[in-house]
């Protein structure tokens, strides 16, 4: 051994005091025996050409737990019994004294690992130098509550270490960043860290059925710290299903993750409002698995996605109802049991809790839209067919609109022309500012209506604006479009010249001759052009639609709006009803104005680049008699207005 000389000295001179009473008894040395020589920091020795230090601080080892334990040097280094070392000291074994951590520690990850001629941690690796250690409880400790991430860190956040083992360091980044973490890190005792969890000796991994982190023994090392939580979880139907070794039912770590456990308030949580049904319960109750494993019904998220409390959800509402609100969090248990939240006998109560009042009646109807066995109540079957029927109308209508408009705007693109002609006012100023109200209000609800059922659309992102927001402007909205509606009723009923325009655009049975003539005219199957009135057939039929539409919008959106009183006047079927007549006439509506109307005010060659009556309420006198040659009443004045010395902004009321 390679010692400094006033070393060799000393324990020269021991040796020969030693040696010179022979007869005296040996006795146990004392720690500061052995502190005479391995007190000095220079005392080194050489393991493999590797210098090694053989320095103790005497101030750490009478502060370390076997010093408190009144363990001296030689009980430890049981071979050595004099200070002249005639043999190298033999290596202390921990497992001398701590057999139960040993036997633990040989199961465990760590001596697998080391095992296998890899890197992983020992007994000093956690607890310190063996003459440094110190027990648990105090703040010094590398094994404290307080120091345990800090101390795993050590290997777990280290890149090429883990890497080198075939892991990563993302369960310790994330812990760092989870509430358990944060927790620790601002001072609390009671937040778990890693042996919480883990265990300290007997680290195993999650697949070890011993494993505290093993998907069946997780609600109990979670009820360690959420003691409460976990007896609600385990009567629980997810409980219920893990106890009878169902290891498709989820547990704790499932719903909440694993090192990266958040606050339900912070908005990167899987059990965050927001997230809680479209990821978290999907990842289970979307797929068919559950269907075909357990009969359980699947596509509940689609379902739901597609209720009012899906649709209002998706728009950013954070008080719509999502799975949680009804279901329950830890306590789920299913419609059959009489404790289940959503149990017929407490739907009252759960409905209740956002809409207040509710009765019986409004609880009739399955929340979901559907549960993908093609429920056979009254309102889903209606609801179904309202989507079967519209969707066949969609198809039919608005292809037979686009076909009629491209027929006649191929044949107008043929022959076009410019006319230079004299004006005629088509439309008087009261019917423009009508027009104008109903222009406004309809592209506000299409915007808001679309954006608050498409949230994710590019349109909603436009908007710029939250769900209440567009909400309150689609309401808004949908109360000038009524409003207009009275007043137009009103008008047709007072005005002389809105009697006359309800006179002259009622429907006759010429419409449908004239509809048939216009078709094989621009075919070319007939050299006859039919002639209209004042309106044409196609201005009729879309008048009458939009007068359809638009009292049907109206009472769909208040049925909705007032969802409420209507479940509980009629049923809540009716309201689902109302939704889907009210998305689909929107899209029948929106599609018809686009291809039908935008055609007349647009696409028309004969008006190219636009039909101005709208704005000014002028047209050209030869393209009215021209559209409208049987209007005995306008054409006259027109032309008189026309003639030299007439005013040619003259017109016709109406």
């Amino acid at each position: 051994m390679k010692v400094s000389s006033r070393i060799l000295l000393c324990t020269f001179a021991f040796f020969l005091l030693g040696s010179a009473v022979p007869t005296r008894a040996q006795h146990k040395l004392k720690d500061e025996d052995c502190l005479t020589c391995h007190g000095d920091s220079t005392l080194t020795t050489d393991v493999n050409g590797k210098s090694v230090s053989l320095f103790v601080d005497a101030k750490k080892l009478k502060h370390s737990i076997h010093a408190s334990m009144k363990l001296a040097c030689v009980d430890c280094h049981k071979d050595v019994k004099s200070l002249a070392h005639e043999t190298p000291p033999q290596k202390v074994l921990c497992a001398d004294c701590h057999a139960d951590a040993k036997d633990a520690y040989a199961h465990s990850m760590h001596a697998k690992v080391t095992a296998a001629g890899k890197t992983a941690a020992n007994c000093q690796d956690c607890h310190g130098n063996a003459h440094e250690v110190l027990a648990g409880g105090d703040p010094d400790s590398p094994v404290n509550h307080a120091n345990i991430p800090y101390t795993c860190g050590r290997c777990h956040g280290q890149k090429f270490l883990m890497e080198s083992n075939g892991q990563t360091t993302q369960p310790f980044l994330s812990y760092q960043e989870s509430v358990h973490g944060r927790a620790t890190e601002k001072g609390s005792t009671q937040a778990a860290v890693c042996t919480d969890c883990h265990g300290a000796h007997a680290i195993s991994p999650a697949n070890d059925a011993k494993s505290p982190i093993s998907k069946f023994n997780v609600p109990a090392t979670c009820g360690k710290c959420h003691a409460e939580i976990t007896q609600t979880f385990n009567q629980s139907i997810h409980g219920q299903a893990i106890a009878r070794g169902n290891n498709q039912s989820p547990v704790c770590t499932d719903c909440h993750g694993i090192h990266s456990i958040k606050s339900h308030t912070d908005p990167n949580s899987p059990v965050a409002e927001q997230n809680v049904s479209r990821d978290t319960c999907a990842r289970c109750h979307e797929g068919v698995r559950l269907s075909s494993e357990f009969g359980v019904p699947g596509n509940r998220v689609s379902t739901y996605l597609d209720s009012y409390h899906g649709l209002a959800a998706e728009g950013g509402s954070v008080v719509a109802a999502n799975c949680s609100s009804c279901h329950g969090v830890h306590n789920i248990l299913p419609s059959s049991d009489p404790q289940s939240t959503v149990n017929r006998a407490n739907l009252d109560a759960t409905c209740g809790k956002c809409h207040k009042g509710v009765t019986q009646k409004f609880t009739l109807t399955p929340v979901h839209m559907a549960d993908g066995i093609h429920p056979k109540d009254l309102g889903s079957l209606i609801t179904r067919w309202v989507r079967i029927i519209y969707i066949i109308l969609i198809l039919g209508v608005i292809g037979a609109m686009f076909i009629h408009n491209f027929i006649i705007w191929r044949s107008k693109a043929a022959a076009r022309r410019h006319m230079q002609n004299p004006m005629m006012q088509r439309m008087t100023t009261n019917q423009r500012w009508q027009h104008l109200v109903l222009l406004s209000s309809f592209i506000i609800l299409v915007i808001t209506g679309f954006a608050l059922k498409f949230p994710d659309s590019w349109f909603a992102e436009i908007l710029g604006m939250g769900e209440h927001v567009r909400s309150v402007v689609h309401r808004i909205a949908g109360v000038v479009l009524i409003a207009a509606g009275f007043y137009h009723i009103f008008y047709v009923s007072i005005a002389q010249e809105g009697r006359r325009l309800l006179c002259d655009i009622a429907p006759r049975p010429k419409d449908g001759k004239d509809a048939l003539s216009a078709m094989l005219y621009y075919l070319g199957l007939s050299k006859t052009k039919p002639q209209f009135g004042r309106f044409t057939y196609g201005e009729k039929a879309e008048y009458w639609a939009l007068v359809w539409g638009t009292g049907l919008m109206g009472v769909t959106g208040v049925m909705m709006w007032a969802k409420v009183w209507v479940g509980n006047l009629l049923a809540r079927w009716w309201v689902d009803v109302a939704t889907a007549v009210h998305f689909y006439e929107a899209i029948l509506a929106t599609l018809a104005i686009i291809v039908w109307h935008f055609y007349q005010v647009f696409g028309d060659p004969d008006v190219y680049p636009m039909n101005w009556a709208w704005w000014d309420g002028k047209m050209s006198v030869e393209h009215y008699r021209e559209e409208h040659a049987l209007d005995t009443e306008s054409l006259p004045k027109a032309d008189s207005a026309a003639s030299p010395g007439g005013n040619d902004s003259s017109s016709p009321k109406g």
